[in-house]
């Protein structure tokens, strides 16, 4: 994975959960933009998902465990979606909050899946 990638996803998904907590704490309801906000961190983790797939083919394979990289990618693609899906359902103040901590679990979960791709070189 390219380092600069991972680090403009971790700022979104950092950027979408701050978001999202302040407008949720701030006791708004989901807006398009919270909503949006996250769907931002959904593409770049399409587009990552795209990457994990043809990286070992150009002869990057992962360094770290696969079983563990592929939880979190997985986690991280499937948590946005189901928040989202919440929030348009639900539409409370605590749906936003939601989108907010899931954001920032995304953040991390991006940052271990860029540690086991590239860093653990033994």
């Amino acid at each position: 994975m390219i380092l600069w990638f991972t680090v403009v996803q971790v700022i979104a998904a950092v950027g979408a959960g701050l978001l999202c907590l302040v407008l949720g704490l701030a006791g708004r309801r989901p807006s398009d933009v919270s909503v949006g906000a996250l769907a931002i961190v959904e593409l770049l983790l399409i587009a990552q998902v795209v990457v994990a797939i043809i990286a070992p083919l150009a002869g990057n394979p992962p360094t770290g465990d696969l079983l563990e990289f592929w939880m979190y990618l997985v986690s991280a693609v499937l948590l946005p979606l189901a928040a989202v899906g919440w929030a348009l359902v639900e539409r409370g103040r605590w749906s936003v909050v939601v989108m907010g901590v899931v954001g920032l679990s995304i953040a991390v979960m991006v940052w271990r899946m860029q540690v086991i791709w590239t860093i653990q070189v033994a």
